[in-house]
């Protein structure tokens, strides 16, 4: 399955708990899309969240961000990891 790391904007002041919410949100239903969320990173600062994912397609990771309530258009498969 391919990898995928997308960005989220709009989470200035974030906390660890509200990025576990969303985590959590994808989680409960990434199965749906065949798409699962290794791990999600947060820079409350700039309120930006990073998501990495495995999954079929971009559209299934966007699909899935958007059934959560937190979407993007920001999804970039990642081919190469050293």
């Amino acid at each position: 399955m391919p990898t995928f790391m997308d960005v989220h904007t709009g989470f200035v002041n974030a906390t660890a708990d509200d990025l576990r919410k969303a985590h959590e949100a994808d989680l409960a239903i990434e199965a749906d899309e065949m798409v699962h969320f290794e791990k999600a990173w947060l820079d409350p600062v700039s309120g930006k969240a990073f998501c990495l994912s495995t999954g079929p397609d971009k559209a299934a990771v966007m699909r899935v961000h958007e059934k959560a309530g937190h979407p993007t258009s920001e999804v970039y498969e990642i081919p190469i990891e050293v």
